[in-house]
């Protein structure tokens, strides 16, 4: 494990260290408490699971898993659940991923999520990772409902050392991506990375909104490959999912984002979520410093609670 790769294991294990108290923690107790697998012991394992924000569909699965792992495999001491349980959360994180590859294709990611989840924070972050990563980055800031969004993201901008393409607060987003579509043409750019508003009315002035930016995107860029990419505060828990279905049916979401896991038990969620949804997570933020946003790694990341 590289230098960075093995900070960036030890802030996620660190963040994840509520999350991994409130599940593991739990789970040993019963395994200590029962030894042998059983009705009774799955029982109170499936209770755990549910109440760590796993979900029923998710918890019934691992337990169904458990089943046929032990039938298979004749496997009775219940010390040997655990990396059961692990490798059926690395399968279904790993099988719903969707490796891309951009190679000779300029690339949109447009970032959704509803007020507060730390979106704006976000996009900072993952324009000072690409940048990082040798990618030249345009970022549109066309969430232009929202006081001192703007500002906000030209202060990250400044910090991840990218050009951004900003209007008047309450000025047309569609001209504000326009804009930054033109500029990203021009200068080539590598990514175009497009914030957007987080609540408007109801749900029908978003998906107007978000579907008038898809229709510029379509007309204006269509060689470009784009990206819909859904940021979740992982510390509301089950309130998650349901955000993430309700923009599911706005936009076609390929991709998440789950920030704030340094400061909440409910990590967990990051299960269900992709279970439910089959949408792979893309990044994972641990911190409140610019490089605390990472790619998103399965094995890490199970590890990080269970190890």
């Amino acid at each position: 494990m590289d230098k960075d790769k093995k900070g960036f294991f030890s802030k996620l294990k660190e963040g994840l260290s509520k999350t991994k108290k409130n599940l593991t923690d739990q789970i040993g107790n019963i395994v200590f408490k029962h030894k042998k697998i059983n009705d009774e012991f799955l029982e109170e394992l499936e209770e755990i699971l549910i109440t760590s924000d796993m979900g029923v569909e998710t918890t019934m699965n691992i337990i169904d898993y458990i089943k046929d792992e032990a039938k298979k495999r004749k496997l009775e001491d219940t010390a040997e659940i655990k990396d059961v349980i692990k490798e059926y959360l690395v399968n279904m994180l790993q099988e719903n991923d969707n490796e891309e590859d951009y190679k000779d294709k300029q690339r949109v990611i447009l970032v959704v999520g509803v007020n507060g989840v730390g979106k704006t924070t976000s996009i900072g972050k993952i324009a000072y990772r690409l940048k990082q990563s040798g990618n030249s980055v345009i970022v549109a800031a066309a969430d232009t409902f929202r006081a001192a969004a703007v500002e906000q993201l030209k202060d990250w901008c400044e910090k991840a050392d990218v050009d951004i393409v900003a209007s008047e607060q309450g000025s047309d987003p569609g001209a504000v991506v326009f804009d930054a579509i033109q500029s990203a043409k021009a200068r080539k750019a590598d990514v175009l990375i497009c914030d957007t508003a987080g609540r408007l009315h109801n749900k029908k002035n978003l998906m107007n909104e978000l579907s008038k930016i898809f229709k510029i995107l379509d007309k204006e860029f269509s060689e470009a490959k784009i990206d819909v990419y859904l940021v979740i505060d992982a510390t509301t828990g089950q309130n998650g999912i349901i955000q993430a279905k309700l923009f599911s049916e706005t936009c076609g979401i390929n991709g998440l984002i789950l920030t704030k896991l340094d400061g909440t038990a409910k990590g967990g969620i990051a299960f269900p979520i992709v279970n439910v949804l089959k949408i792979p997570i893309k990044y994972v933020g641990v911190g409140e410093k610019i490089d605390d946003l990472q790619d998103f790694n399965p094995v890490d990341f199970v590890n990080a609670i269970f190890e």
